[in-house]
Order: C-alpha cells, then structure tokens, then sequence
C-alpha cells in the first residue's frame, strides 16, 4: 500500500474507484455532501496550485465561483439557452474576469497581493446582491438542471457521476501539468524572479496563467453549484466562503494536489457536524461555528502546516520525490533537442566597453572594459567590494547599466531584460544557490531547458507534450551523467550537500545549452575536495567547447584554473592577463593577494 500511495496517480486512480461506489451503498445525503465536497474541491485544487505551490494568495476565489454561476443562470434563465452553452459561457467570463484583475493585482508584492483579493471578493459578491438582472439580494431561482438527451440530471444522485467524472479530469490535469515544462516554472515560483529569468521564463506570466487555471477551476465549480442547486444568492460567493476555501486547501496540504480533495472532505464532515451538534449546545450556533473553524485555523497552520498530506508524506517516507517522472534511463532514447551551433574558438564571444554603474554618489563599476572569447575559461577576480557583483549583475542584465555597452554574440545587450539575455544563450548560477530543494535533480535540471521548448499550460495538461517532455528528461540526464550525479537523479536537490547543489546548479545551466556559463562564486563554502571536483569539472566542461566566466575571489582556485584574469579594485579595471602574469604584477599584489605571493 505505500508503494502504491508513492505514485500519485495510482493513488487518484484507487481514489476514483472507491468514490464510484458511493451512490450504491449510500444515502441520498450521503451522495449530496459528496457532491458538495466534489465541487468544493476544484476550487481548493486552484489554491492548491496558485497559492500552495505558486505562492500567491488569494481570498478571492469564491468570487469567481459566483462570475460562473451567475453567468450560467442569467444565460439559462433569463436567455434560454441551453446549460451546456452556460459552460463556456461562464469559463470564457471568469477567464477575463480573472485576466483582468490578474493584470491589476499579480505584480503586487508581500501582503498587498492578499489584500488586494480580499478587495475584489467583497466588491464582485455587493455586485451580485446590487444588480437588477441578476436578481439582487435575492437572486436568481428555477435554473434549468442539467439534462443529457431525455436524462435529467436533476437528482443529486444522476449529477454525482458528472460532478466527480470532472472532478477526475481536474485532479489528472493538474497532476500532469505539475510534471511538464510549465509545471516546473510553476513549481519554481517561490525561489523568485530571478531564479526564472535566468532559464528564460517570465515569473509573471508564469504567476498569470496559473491565475487564470485557478479561475478556470473555480468557474468550473461555480457551473456545477448553480445547476445542481438550481438557485445562487450572493452569499455563498462573499470573502468568506473564499476563507473557507482557502482552510480547506490549508487543512488538506497546500503543497500537494491530493489535499485539495482531503481538505475538502475534511472541512465539509466537520461542518456538518457542527451544524447537527451546536444547536443541540447553545442556541448560538452560527455565531459558535464561525469561532469553531477560526480555531482550527489558527491550530492548522501552528502545528499541522503541511495539513493532512504532510501527515500522509512523512507515514509515506522521506525517500518519495516530488516528480513523477520515470527516470529518463528506462524510456527509449529519443531525438536530442536542437542545440546551437558553438561559435569558432577564439571568437570574441562576450565585449564589455566602457562598464558604469552608480548608485546615487557611487561609483560601483567605473569604465571597465574586457571581453571574453569562445573556448577559454576567464576569471574576474577582485578583493571584497571591488565590484565584482555589481559587474556580475551587469553582464547577467540582473541590473541596468548606468552607461557603456555590453555585446554579446556581437548583440548589445545593455537594454535587455536577463530572460532576453538568457534566451540568447547567456546561462548562469547563484552565489546562494538558487535550487527547488523539494524537487528532484532531474525536474531542477530540466528547468534549465525551459526556453528550448515551447509547451503550454493546455498541452501540458493534457499530456500532449509527451515527445518533447521525454527530450527534455533524457536532456536533463545527460547534463545530470555529465557531472556525474546521473544516479542520483531522483533525489530530492534539498539532501545534497553544498558542494553537490553548485555543481547541480551548472547542470542546469548547462541544460539551457549555452554558448556562455557565468559562474558567480561558485567555490563559495566549498571544501578543498569539493574545490578539487568542481575545479576539473569546469576544465572538462572547458575541453568540450563551453566558454566560461568566473566571478570568484578565491585566489588559489582561480590561479590554476583560468586562461585570463581581469582583476578589478574599487570599481575599475586594475590588470588583465594570463595568471601568472597577473600574480606577478604589484598593483595586483598590493590590492589583493599580499602574502599569498
């Protein structure tokens, strides 16, 4: 059995046998709980995925429930069509709906992206209560059930199979987007901008159409509501039906789409106990319910944060990753993905002309020129405060240049953004490794191919995307055998140590199949062997054609490591040599190494 739970879509698969046999063995309001519980999952699988795993909150996911639901019955009751045309109907309003507000809200950081949900729930359900064609407080009544041919669909027992058959679609959506190339951007949202930009995706538009998935699911749920209860009013749809929500992914496990079905069960049974046992209590049982699940709450994220899923991981074993991917080593070999053709050794690959940066009165960088050609490995090295990161952010566009040019493959890219850059074939790595600690090494390598694919959401979603998926995982395995963690491929990258996520760092890098690796401080925290390791890595990678830069300050690394040196101090360019040449000079002398020489 935990063999079976280890593999998420066995465990739907068991999951979706048993909940076809409830209407059999069960009661009519056994049959309707599960159908609430079923929609109410959707949403919740919409928080799982955008606030769990992207890392925006939201406390406005009922409004879009009420956009679709309403949409729906206004087009059913007041216009006569048919319900199956309300489903696109709602979906396509609920996706624009959510784009729009998307746009206005999704660059919002800390807690005004929270805040700013909670705004637009509360104005979308007053609408609902304040417009005349959607009935007002009231609203709107006799909505058509649900019919298939002469079969009507109007008994909580002939829509339960409808309700979970969807339920089941999303869950196996999800599951499958999880475990594509948008999944991987997606499951990276939390290690930031940067972290994206640097494979070529745009964290925006990545936290955008997850916005819109987590909208499309709730519309979806909100088409279901309003024909299996053939009535909506406004209050089901206000900020605290969005809480509610929002508990059930919290109490489920915000980090796992199972919990999404799990929380909303849970939240649900608990409800409806409390509905039977409190006014058996006290004759304030709607006011002691409200207190009872804000209780719970509060205990939820103090002791239990990963919900019951997290309970459900640890009795399951540490040993299971986050991927569902098979290992690229028991699939068929495959066409590689395309690569770029490597420029002549010797060609000027990367020119810096007359670098400036200030900040306000600072001078960080100060006309600092020098260029890197096709084949070597160049150091640019410096003493603390030198500016050898603000350079590094320079060349990387992390930040943007106060005057001077920087040409890379004789393409200026001083204006450019750092996903421009990196699409150009301008890879890098972290001075504080930026790794998903909670994915394998495979998905962490294969998120550095991001931008030699083209796969979307919809494809993804519906496994489409299998032939470039399995080019990717067999890409990634490659970089991961090229390093020599090729057997270590689904691990979990948080169990490694230091000196492994570095070098895990340039498999990534590589997998975006570079023309130029820029590596800032990479032997930062090593020790000696790991210093050793890493240091005949990068001369293989050398020998293979990569031309590499190095950020680093680590003297006795560098000197037996690089073709050139640029050393800077104080912003500017003090030398620029072959290392022994470097080493010799006393200005170098003075300003770095003193008795190292």
């Amino acid at each position: 059995m935990r063999h079976l739970l280890a593999r998420p879509a066995w465990a739907l698969g068991v999951l979706a046998l048993l909940v076809a046999v409830v209407p059999i063995f069960f009661g009519n309001f056994a049959v309707s709980l599960m159908n609430d519980m079923g929609i109410a999952s959707l949403v919740a699988l919409g928080l799982v995925l955008l606030t769990g795993i992207g890392g925006a909150t939201s406390f406005g996911q009922a409004a879009f429930v009420g956009i679709a639901a309403y949409a729906t019955a206004w087009l059913t009751t007041s216009m006569g069509l048919s319900p199956w045309l309300g489903l696109p109907f709602a979906l396509t309003l609920t996706g624009l709906s959510a784009l729009l507000i998307g746009l206005l809200t999704l660059r919002l950081g800390g807690h005004f992206l929270p805040l700013s949900t909670i705004a637009w729930g509360l104005s979308i359900a007053m609408l609902f209560g304040n417009v005349d064609a959607l009935g007002r407080h009231t609203g709107l009544s006799n909505i058509p059930a649900l019919t298939l041919g002469s079969w009507s669909l109007a008994d909580p027992r002939a829509i339960y199979y409808l309700i979970w058959s969807l339920v089941g679609l999303a869950f196996w959506f999800s599951y499958n987007l999880l475990n594509s190339r948008p999944g991987r951007a997606i499951r990276s949202l939390r290690g930031g901008a940067i972290l994206l930009a640097s494979v070529g995706a745009s964290a925006y538009h990545v936290r955008l159409t997850l916005f819109l998935t987590a909208a499309l699911l709730a519309g979806l749920a909100g088409w279901l509501y309003a024909h299996m209860n053939r009535f909506v009013s406004p209050s089901p749809f206000d900020v605290r039906a969005s809480i509610e929500y929002l508990l059930m992914a919290v109490s489920g496990g915000l980090g796992h789409i199972a919990g999404a079905l799990v929380g909303a069960a849970l939240v649900l049974v608990m409800k409806n106990g409390l509905q039977d046992v409190l006014p058996l209590l006290t004759q304030r049982a709607g006011q002691l319910e409200a207190v009872t699940f804000a209780v719970l709450f509060i205990l939820i994220l103090h002791y239990a944060r990963g919900g019951m899923m997290g309970f459900v991981r640890r009795w399951m074993g540490a040993g299971v990753t986050s991927s569902g991917n098979p290992s690229a080593s028991t699939r068929p070999p495959v066409a590689p993905l395309a690569q770029r053709s490597m420029p002549q050794r010797g060609t000027p690959l990367l020119e810096v002309k007359s670098a400036v940066k200030r900040f306000g009165g600072l001078v960080a960088v100060n006309d600092v020129s020098f260029e890197v050609n096709s084949g070597e490995i160049v150091g640019l090295i410096g003493p603390n405060g030198a500016g050898k990161s603000t350079m590094f952010n320079l060349l990387t566009c992390t930040a943007p240049m106060t005057s001077g040019q920087v040409h890379f493959l004789g393409h200026d890219i001083s204006q450019m953004s750092q996903r421009e850059v990196a699409r150009l074939g301008l890879a890098r790595t972290f001075q504080h490794v930026k790794l998903r600690p909670h994915m394998s090494l495979l998905d962490n390598v294969a998120l550095g191919a991001y931008a030699r694919t083209h796969v979307g959401v919809l494809r993804a979603g519906l496994r489409l995307d299998r032939v470039q998926e399995q080019q990717v995982l067999q890409e990634a395995q490659r970089q991961l055998d090229r390093i020599g963690l090729g057997e270590r491929a689904h691990e979990e990258a948080g169990s490694l140590p230091l000196g492994t996520q570095r070098i895990l760092e340039i498999a990534r890098a590589l997998a975006a199949d570079p023309l130029l690796l820029v590596l800032d401080e990479p032997a930062a925290g090593l020790r000696r062997k790991e210093k050793m390791a890493l240091g005949q890595l990068l001369k293989k990678l050398r020998d293979e054609g990569v031309t590499i830069l190095i950020v680093e300050h680590d003297m006795e690394f560098v000197m037996t490591l690089v073709d050139r040196l640029v050393v800077m101090n104080f912003g500017a360019k003090l030398v620029e040599g072959e290392p022994a040449a470097v080493r010799a000079d006393e200005r170098v002398q003075s300003a770095y190494l003193g008795s190292v020489v």
